[in-house]
């Protein structure tokens, strides 16, 4: 069985994809998929795409907001409630852990971008 990752910190990169299936982002953001689908009733913030046969389509904002989420519920113990007031709120525009992940994630965004630039012949 695979070890939990504790922390948004440890989280892995997102990749540079439009979109991702729940079972991606179930992985990426170490929450179940049946977590996911619940958080979408709660959180009105999230509402990815459905296409055929219902099927849930995110997107990287929405890949943010469940690690988000999950960092207010986990890590900094707010409720449900909580949580959504947090997301909802100015709080929420402020928040650090937000903002670190987003942080992290362009830089391995420009690193990528620099290794191609890098590979290619001049």
């Amino acid at each position: 069985m695979p070890e939990t990752i504790s922390s948004v910190n440890e989280l892995p990169p997102i990749p540079g994809k439009r979109y991702f299936t729940i079972g991606e982002v179930s992985e990426l953001c170490d929450v179940k998929p049946h977590v996911l689908r619940y958080w979408e009733q709660e959180f009105p913030q999230l509402k990815p795409v459905k296409r055929r046969g219902n099927r849930r389509y995110y997107q990287r904002h929405d890949v943010l907001t469940v690690r988000q989420i999950r960092s207010l519920l986990y890590e900094q113990g707010f409720t449900i409630g909580g949580a959504r007031q947090q997301l909802s709120g100015d709080a929420a525009k402020h928040d650090s852990s937000q903002s670190h992940q987003i942080i992290k994630q362009l830089r391995v965004e420009l690193e990528e971008v620099l290794h191609e630039l890098r590979r290619r012949p001049h």
